[in-house]
């Protein structure tokens, strides 16, 4: 008889120890990305890539660049070479290098710095400035802010950036063409801010100053216009400033189906190659407004969207996640899939979280 109220106790007191010393280790088995520069409330995770190695590497607006080996993150900074701490976009092209693009240019990263010419990890190249450029031009036009990076199937490197396209064949750069286009005109001022190619080898370029979007198939461009969308921000102080319209879109991807998606500030675009479908907040994207920043196609052929919320959509339905799912911040700038089927989202504050099927693991923090 004693001995069973022994046990009895023992499994009573087992069942009832806090697991807080369980949780505080599950907290500490996974690394985190250290944010360090500026307010905790300000910057984002904007861009990620995974290389070749398998590595997971990360662009931020102030921080700097990441690069996660799944055993701790390694932060490069401008002392490190390069050229900005702000990161718009990051790309390993077919030779396996990796193209930083920044607010103050291109870089190239080098993973032997003692190689390099300055012993930096990060060398800097100089897109060359149009030659028409006016004396007193604006000093954000000076830098050469390159906002996207694209490599065709032929192997050649495209660069949007402020003052221009510019395509890269490994010797020089070169302005792309501004001509006369189908149905409009694409001209200095259409400042092109995404560049993608589709399967069939056609270049499609994109940007919020833009009137629908443009495709170029080597010969002619085409600007195909867009149904605008509209978002009616009630929190605007004066009422005509609530209703803002958006016909402008970004290129994002095609899908293993051969629709390419575009997408903007109120929504986005399908397009089966004959029409364009929109899509809103009122079809089931998140947030107040329906914003989507980034798209892409996940293993199984579902598409996330990314932008004011996060939403998973399998052809049929739009499914979002918020909080009760461990997702804190809903500003969403980048999504990646790795190799291992997880997804990896970057929000604003500097915000990085692993989904593994289940939950949202958070894998940011500030350290001032």
């Amino acid at each position: 008889m004693q001995i069973f109220t022994f046990l009895t106790i023992l499994l009573f007191v087992s069942a009832c120890k806090p697991p807080v010393k369980k949780e505080l280790q599950e907290e500490k088995e996974h690394p985190k990305l250290i944010k360090t520069i500026g307010d905790p409330r300000y910057g984002n995770i904007y861009c990620s890539l995974q290389d070749n190695a398998g590595n997971l590497w990360f662009g931020t607006t102030e921080n700097g660049l990441y690069k996660y080996d799944g055993k701790s993150f390694q932060q490069f900074l401008e002392a490190d070479g390069l050229n900005s701490n702000s990161i718009n976009d990051i790309l390993q092209d077919k030779e396996g290098k990796i193209w930083i693009g920044t607010k103050n240019g291109l870089n190239i990263y080098n993973p032997s710095p003692t190689l390099s010419a300055n012993g930096k990890m990060f060398t800097e190249i100089q897109i060359p400035l149009p030659k028409n450029l006016p004396p007193n031009t604006n000093k954000f036009y000076q830098t050469h802010i390159v906002q996207d990076i694209m490599q065709d199937h032929s192997g050649k490197l495209w660069f949007a950036t402020i003052d221009g396209v510019y395509i890269y064949d490994g010797k020089s750069f070169n302005l792309f063409p501004i001509v006369e286009a189908e149905n409009g005109f694409l001209s200095s001022n259409d400042k092109v801010e995404r560049v993608f190619e589709d399967k069939a080898g056609n270049i499609w370029l994109g940007g919020r100053t833009n009137k629908g979007v443009y495709r170029y198939d080597g010969k002619t461009i085409t600007n195909f216009e867009l149904k605008e969308l509209t978002i009616i921000n009630e929190s605007a102080r004066f009422e005509k400033d609530r209703i803002i319209n958006h016909s402008w879109a970004w290129p994002q991807l095609q899908d293993k189906n051969g629709n390419i998606w575009f997408s903007n500030w109120a929504g986005a675009y399908r397009y089966d190659g004959k029409t364009f479908t929109s899509f809103t907040k009122s079809d089931g994207l998140p947030g107040n407004y329906g914003l989507v920043a980034k798209i892409i196609e996940d293993k199984n052929g579902n598409l996330w969207f990314g932008g004011d919320g996060l939403c998973r959509y399998d052809g049929k339905a739009f499914i979002s996640f918020s909080t009760k799912d461990g997702l804190p911040n809903l500003g969403i700038w980048t999504i990646l899939e790795d190799k291992s089927g997880n997804i990896w989202v970057g929000t604003r504050e500097t915000g990085l979280y692993l989904y593994d099927g289940k939950t949202f693991i958070t894998y940011s923090e500030y350290k001032p």
